[in-house]
């Protein structure tokens, strides 16, 4: 079955033999996407979060079928190290990661909060941003998804 969507704005078609086959199998072994990070494969922990349309999804449980014709974004089409992204400045700035491994889900979760909800309050955070982090660095990704709402809303203020 051939399966076409866009990621990080590149096109994709994909020749699939299970269309049931998780996203985040497809964009980690078929497109090389190595941000996109394997955790529990059960939708829990969120490490395999990326942007469908603009919506967090947890990869590891989202069949590539339902990728058709979608946009895709994965950590590595959030920013640039010349022109990072709000949450990914903000991740900088407040020194957030410890192992890391988590954190691409976080912040691709935060992300798209933020494009939600610009002004997230602390409930918006806990209702929203339900990834797991077995390095408990939750107090530092706390204040950094308030710093990145920040930029960006400095940021957007500025290109108005």
């Amino acid at each position: 079955m051939k399966i076409s969507f866009s990621v990080n704005e590149v096109p994709h078609s994909i020749e699939i033999k299970d269309e049931n086959t998780p996203l985040l199998w497809v964009i980690r072994d078929m497109l090389h996407l190595k941000g996109t990070k394997y955790g529990c494969g059960k939708a829990a922990c969120g490490a395999c979060t990326l942007h469908v349309d603009g919506e967090a999804v947890r990869s590891c449980s989202y069949a590539v079928k339902f990728a058709e014709g979608k946009k895709i974004r994965t950590i590595e089409g959030l920013g640039t190290k010349e022109n990072p992204h709000p949450v990914q400045q903000a991740w900088i700035e407040e020194i957030v990661p410890q192992c890391g491994y988590c954190q691409p889900g976080f912040m691709m979760a935060t992300a798209a909060l933020i494009d939600k909800i610009p002004e997230p309050t602390d409930d918006d955070i806990d209702r929203n941003i339900i990834n797991v982090c077995r390095c408990a660095t939750y107090y530092r990704m706390r204040k950094a998804i308030h710093r990145a709402a920040q930029i960006q809303r400095t940021t957007s203020k500025t290109m108005e």
